[in-house]
């Protein structure tokens, strides 16, 4: 059996920074810039929207399992940490792989992450769309029609709004990551501010008797409570792929990741207590633009839902912008190995974007935003993104073993036990999901090894490039970043 094909760290940071025409990406995002994107790639649809159906699983209890959820993040949160520091380059997860376990791996990962990211930003433009109804309505009274606000599979035609979001998304994106960094930041204080002001009004109309009974439904509850509020902490994975455009990525990227964590596991359980506290579980529970729903309640006014819907556009908004950057920067750096075209590598000499590959990404997730009901598929997103949590949590092992001499600026604490931990918690969730979607989660693993044999293995550039990139030894460029 051939040895798996595995490209050292130092390699894939002497090759990270420029396409092969030169033009490389610009570090220009700072610690704060970092925790705002990573907030503004996590707060959106998952407490704005997902709230609803975590309720409807998990009861008053849902707060337990927004706990239990960020704890299966946070060990992997750990991990990225210490290999974003190791590993600053833009395919975060993917080239972690790359150089813990090998190419095929690498390639299966990056095939998965089209659907955490991918999917997540079709899924999270469809959750704009019905916020920024409910805005029109609480302003003017008057909504879009349905055959212009959803798709053929919720009754619709096309849901206009979720493709107007994704083309904003990428425009920013093109004109560079300043432009991006700066508008996300300013989304991420909006959304903070709304949902605190959510929290005040929410705790005003508190009532202990609306969180009994606390779990309705028992420990299955809770634990499918748990598998459906893990989709509120995708995306803090993103901050990862900005080890390209960070002024200080070995300090700042594992700063970023644990302060992003931490503070939005207790921002979810704060919003998630004030809903519930506020008019009851069976209130909240699939309530479509809920929180504007619980301020409406408690206020007797429209106004107060308006202004929360307001902020849900703003929210849901930043998270697609930061969803998109993050899934052209993995393409980036798949198509610089040689595994996917090469149009996605190629950085704009006058921007410093990937604007080929932007563009492309925001026309193929346009298109399920505006005519797919993605219901089916959520849980198919929340598998892989867990598939790829295990793998992160292993290639932390591997390198451990495989680079021991590797420069790394955070190490994950009570190693081994802590990446064990990631792993057994993913696995964990994933059998939560049902054996309908480890069937669609095989075929889907299966299409890509396919793809992988077929294009990948032949183009990649470790088939033609001299056997030293593929050395384990520690390279001096690791120093250099």
């Amino acid at each position: 059996m051939p040895a798996p094909r595995i490209k050292s760290p130092g390699a894939l940071i002497a090759e990270s920074g420029a396409d092969r025409e030169g033009h490389g990406l610009k570090r220009t995002m700072g610690l704060f810039q970092l925790i705002c994107f990573g907030i503004g790639a996590i707060v959106g649809t998952g407490i704005f929207v997902g709230l609803s159906d975590s309720v409807a699983q998990a009861g008053p209890a849902v707060v337990v399992s927004f706990v239990l959820a960020a704890i299966t993040c946070v060990f992997t949160a750990l991990s990225f940490a210490e290999l974003g520091g190791a590993i600053p380059v833009s395919g975060s997860s993917y080239s972690f792989a790359y150089a813990g376990l090998g190419e095929s791996t690498a390639f299966l990962v990056g095939w998965c992450l089209l659907l955490e990211y991918g999917i997540s930003i079709s899924a999270v433009a469809v959750g704009w769309s019905q916020y920024v109804n409910e805005l029109l309505h609480s302003l003017t009274g008057w909504q879009l029609p349905a055959a212009l606000s959803a798709g053929p599979g919720d009754g619709g035609v096309v849901n206009l709004p979720a493709v107007i979001v994704i083309a904003m998304a990428s425009v920013l994106l093109v004109r560079g990551v300043r432009e991006s960094a700066r508008a996300t930041a300013v989304m991420a204080a909006v959304k903070l501010v709304i949902l605190l002001a959510f929290c005040a009004i929410g705790y005003s109309a508190f009532k202990d008797g609306n969180l009994t009974p606390f779990s309705p439904a028992g420990l299955g509850g809770i634990g499918a409570g748990t598998t459906a509020a893990f989709f509120s902490y995708i995306g803090f994975d993103a901050i990862t792929t900005a080890g390209e455009e960070a002024k200080n990525p070995r300090r700042d990227i594992p700063i970023a990741i644990l302060v992003c964590m931490g503070l939005v596991t207790l921002l979810y359980c704060a919003v998630a207590l004030a809903a519930i506290g506020a008019i009851g579980g069976k209130q909240v529970a699939g309530r479509p633009a809920a929180l504007s729903y619980v301020v409406n309640e408690v206020t007797g006014s429209t106004v107060g839902g308006g202004v929360i819907a307001f902020g849900a556009v703003v929210a849901i908004a930043s998270v697609v912008l930061a969803v998109m950057y993050g899934q052209t920067r993995i393409l980036m750096s798949m198509s610089r190995d040689g595994l996917i075209p090469r149009v996605f590598e190629k950085v704009s000499p006058r921007t410093s974007t990937p604007v080929a590959g932007t563009l492309i990404v925001a026309v193929v997730f346009a298109v399920p935003a505006a005519f797919a009901s993605l219901d089916a598929v959520m849980n198919l997103c929340t598998i892989g993104t867990l598939a790829i949590m295990a793998v992160v949590n292993i290639t932390v092992i591997a390198l451990r073993r495989r680079e021991p001499g590797l420069a790394r600026s955070f190490r994950v604490p009570l190693y081994p036990v802590g990446p064990l931990l990631g792993v057994g918690f993913c696995l964990y969730l994933m059998y939560e999901t049902g054996w309908q979607t480890w069937i669609q989660f095989a075929v889907f693993l299966a299409v890509g090894l396919l793809i992988y044999v077929a294009y990948g293995r032949r183009h990649s550039t470790l088939a033609t490039e001299a056997p030293e990139v593929t050395t384990d030894a520690a390279d001096p460029e690791l120093q250099a970043v």
